[in-house]
């Protein structure tokens, strides 16, 4: 039996239910021309605490700007998470810890 793969789009989705239950405020930045490169792809904020998530699937892995970006958000005293099908628990769990 193959597994199936998953897609990111998956992924997000799977993010954004989590986001959703515990009433956490969250969007999908845009890229424009006019935004920066690297930009996680969900951007929350949940009690007070922002929230970059970059979402993965299949074993991808953030690239260097997108591990830069997730650091300055780190450096910021923010949440920072690389979530993919092996790690969704990890939304919830962080969340729950605020």
């Amino acid at each position: 039996m193959v597994k199936a793969k998953v897609t990111e789009k998956w992924v997000k989705r799977q993010v954004v239910k989590q986001l959703r239950e515990l009433g956490a405020y969250y969007f999908f930045p845009v890229a424009s021309g006019y935004m920066s490169s690297g930009v996680p792809d969900i951007v929350a904020c949940h009690q007070s605490k922002f929230i970059g998530i970059e979402c993965k699937a299949n074993g991808n892995k953030p690239t260097p700007l997108q591990l830069k970006n997730l650091n300055d958000i780190k450096t910021s005293l923010g949440i920072a998470l690389v979530i993919d099908e092996n790690n969704l628990d990890k939304v919830t769990e962080t969340l729950l810890d605020i």
